[in-house]
């Protein structure tokens, strides 16, 4: 797609004309946070894109405010599910009715400061890499700043499998590699990129000090989870990846050390 082509070191050919990029935001009662989000995607710099958000059967006002939204706002897609299926299965929905170039994710949840794409997709034509991501900004529901995450310049499959290094709000890629598909499973965006990381064999960092996304810790959340983040970990190893006892073990604490360091 657009003229690009991937190559076995994951880099991807000259572009062919402006991209044009899918914004993928799945949606679940999320009234109370969903507009600033979905503004944050129609302030970018980078004006094409087009915005698929997927209600997952909401209970609340989430698809009149999605309706509403699309009525003055041509880009933005409004899906909706026959039935509530989870994240995994609305951000799948969100991939097949995609038509752009580039696919990247933003929960409703979470923001964008205004130039992320273009950086992004300048950096990606300058390194001709298939895959971007950035740092990123975490703060809590009172909107104080918690941590800022500093991702290493570049990481391959290896890497990866130490700790996820794209945030999934920060994360784009080049379609000319193929859409993966989310999995039902603990951890499901991390499962993602890792798919995509070993397609392109190398993800490289927008490398500006600033943070270009903003991620919400809520209290309770499944992330803030540790326990069960853990076991969700182990099973990636073990039974997505197919990784035997010893080398999951040495992952897994590579993955416990900067899982601190995130959140200092």
């Amino acid at each position: 797609r657009g003229g690009m082509n991937v190559h076995g070191d994951g880099t991807v050919g000259a572009v062919a004309g402006m991209a044009k990029v899918s914004v993928v935001m799945p949606a679940y009662n999320a009234a109370a946070t969903l507009q600033a989000s979905m503004d944050s995607v129609f302030a970018q710099s980078h004006a094409d894109v087009e915005l698929l958000v997927i209600d997952d059967r909401s209970k609340d006002a989430t698809w009149e405010l999605i309706q509403d939204a699309a009525a003055r706002e041509p880009r933005l897609v409004p899906i909706r599910q026959p039935q509530n299926g989870g994240v995994a299965a609305a951000r799948n929905a969100g991939l097949e009715a995609a038509t752009g170039t580039h696919i990247a994710f933003l929960d409703s949840d979470d923001r964008w400061l205004p130039d992320k794409l273009a950086l992004q997709l300048a950096h990606m034509r300058e390194t001709r890499a298939a895959i971007s991501y950035t740092s990123y900004r975490r703060f809590d529901e009172a909107g104080r700043e918690l941590s800022i995450v500093r991702p290493p310049a570049e990481v391959d499959y290896a890497d990866m499998l130490k700790s996820n290094r794209i945030g999934n709000l920060t994360g784009i890629y080049d379609r000319s590699l193929g859409d993966a598909r989310f999995d039902r499973i603990g951890h499901e965006d991390y499962v993602f990129w890792l798919k995509m990381v070993r397609r392109a064999g190398i993800a490289r960092r927008v490398p500006t000090a600033e943070p270009l996304a903003e991620y919400l810790v809520r209290a309770g959340s499944l992330s803030a989870d540790k326990r069960k983040a853990a076991r969700w970990q182990w099973n990636i190893y073990r039974n997505v990846e197919g990784l035997g006892p010893l080398r999951a073990a040495w992952y897994f604490a590579h993955y416990a050390a900067i899982a601190v360091a995130k959140r200092r």
